[in-house]
């Protein structure tokens, strides 16, 4: 399947989407996460394996700020949407919660069981089930594919209710893919079974943003030429329609690094998330 895609592209889009390949030290990475997670689990205020729906990965965990609650906000882990879940990243949440805020961290279906559609759907009920324990307002952030799945939320076709609509006011897409037809010239896609259609009805560049939503577009300048070009695409395709978005180049950061930027509260992506 991907052998005939690949005939289609004149890119090779397996290494522009590789970004393990072009990080030294990425193989070790999620066993350091994994133990970073379980520290940080261990010492905190947090409510874990909170279900949202009946799939085996339909949990979140919630962790919460000593003190008044600024609001929520929601993480969605990244993996190409076929790896990882939320047991992985728990230490990110640090940054927010130095600031007040209560975060919701869930796993979704991940390929190839679930379809990339469908795991759109599942975020929209994790942030339901999340912002009935948490009032105030919703903000979303994710990485990679988490990326890719906070933008869907910011599309007017968002499978969101109209309480969380009014409620959300924030959105960072950090490192995210907007425009999800390259992969169907990839090995990956032999995972992710994504199809023309639904690569196309998936893609948040091509579809129609929310005008009312700040929406913040932000990549590591290290990164893949391919992550920086996706980044660009979405930002200008939705300014140039009137959405308020801006796009972030972070300085001496890749696709890794840019995601730990999280745990500090002093980080200008904290800072751009609860500010």
């Amino acid at each position: 399947m991907a052998t005939q895609a690949q005939t289609a592209w004149p890119i090779d889009w397996d290494e522009a989407f590789d970004n393990a390949g072009h990080v030294p030290g990425a193989a070790d990475l999620a066993a350091r996460w994994t133990g970073a997670a379980a520290a940080f689990r261990d010492a905190a205020r947090a409510d874990l394996d909170l279900g949202y729906g009946p799939g085996a990965r339909n949990r979140f965990d919630l962790f919460r700020p000593e003190g008044a609650v600024a609001g929520l906000i929601v993480f969605v882990h990244g993996g190409y949407w076929h790896k990882f879940d939320k047991s992985h990243w728990s230490h990110l949440a640090a940054g927010p919660l130095a600031a007040g805020w209560a975060v919701a961290m869930p796993s979704y279906t991940l390929a190839p069981e679930g379809r990339v559609s469908q795991m759109t759907g599942e975020v929209g009920q994790a942030i339901a089930a999340a912002a009935a324990r948490v009032a105030g307002p919703i903000r979303l952030i994710g990485h990679s594919a988490g990326g890719h799945l906070v933008s869907r939320m910011a599309c007017a076709n968002a499978p969101l209710t109209q309480e969380m609509t009014a409620r959300l006011d924030r959105v960072i897409s950090l490192s995210g893919l907007h425009d999800l037809r390259p992969l169907l010239g990839t090995r990956m896609n032999d995972i992710l079974g994504l199809t023309p259609e639904e690569a196309a009805a998936e893609s948040a560049a091509l579809l129609t943003p929310r005008m009312d939503l700040d929406t913040l577009f932000w990549v590591g300048a290290a990164e893949r030429p391919e992550f920086l070009r996706q980044t660009r695409l979405i930002a200008e395709v939705w300014g140039e329609g009137g959405a308020r978005v801006r796009d972030h180049y972070d300085p001496g950061h890749n696709h890794f690094t840019v995601a730990g930027e999280l745990a500090r509260p002093d980080s200008d992506l904290v800072q751009a998330l609860v500010g």
